[in-house]
């Protein structure tokens, strides 16, 4: 995995690294197969997770730790959309959107999580060089992940949330390719967003007995 670390090329005076370079593309991949509802967006995830967990292990430990828990709620998500498979109309995964319980409860986790895990930088530095914004992506991600598992179209909002910090902070701590990739990441979740919301319609609309699926 340390061979992946060297540099790949120099793009606008940012040194891009080939691990920064292909887990970010394989991560940009899984979430373009989420979008169309692919159950191989979850293997795809765990090898983009176990990638970037190479590129920042050694130096960016608190990085290194959510690609960690990435590659763990991959393989729930992987385990929920095998369970879900053919709830929808198409044969795939349904997708809905959230109860108002179920919001509360994501962004009151979200918010605690993001003080603990923020706490836990501070306390020990050498975890993260900017403890709040790199907590916030943290359970951000996590948060998001889950909410893709359950197939809430809430997942594309808090995807959305968290590439508004993700973008900066890639590109403040030297990770060019990952703040670019953001950048993309946002116009697929804009896309993924509004194709999840019309498909809750379609999969909430009973099917008449006799008529095809």
């Amino acid at each position: 995995m340390n061979s992946l670390n060297y540099e790949a090329f120099v793009l606008f005076g940012q040194h891009i690294l080939w691990s920064d370079m292909i887990g970010n593309l394989f991560g940009l991949a899984a979430l373009a197969l989420g979008w169309r509802r692919s159950i191989w967006t979850w293997p795809v995830q765990f090898l983009a997770g176990l990638i970037l967990f190479g590129a920042f292990f050694g130096h960016l430990t608190g990085s290194a730790g959510k690609q960690a828990v990435v590659m763990v709620v991959a393989l729930y998500g992987w385990w929920q959309w095998q369970r879900g498979k053919g709830q929808s109309q198409d044969g795939h995964i349904s997708v809905r959107f959230a109860t108002w319980r179920e919001r509360g409860a994501m962004a009151a986790a979200a918010a605690a999580g993001t003080v603990a895990v923020a706490l836990l930088f501070k306390a020990y530095p050498t975890l993260s060089w900017d403890p709040w914004p790199d907590a916030y992506i943290f359970v951000g991600t996590i948060v998001a992940m889950y909410a893709q598992a359950r197939g809430m179209v809430e997942f594309w909002f808090a995807w959305l949330l968290v590439d508004l910090v993700g973008v900066p902070l890639n590109f403040a701590n030297g990770y060019a390719f990952s703040g670019f990739v953001y950048v993309i990441y946002g116009a697929l979740v804009l896309w993924g967003m509004r194709d999840w919301w019309l498909r809750s319609r379609e999969d909430a609309r009973p099917v008449l007995e006799g008529a095809p699926a």
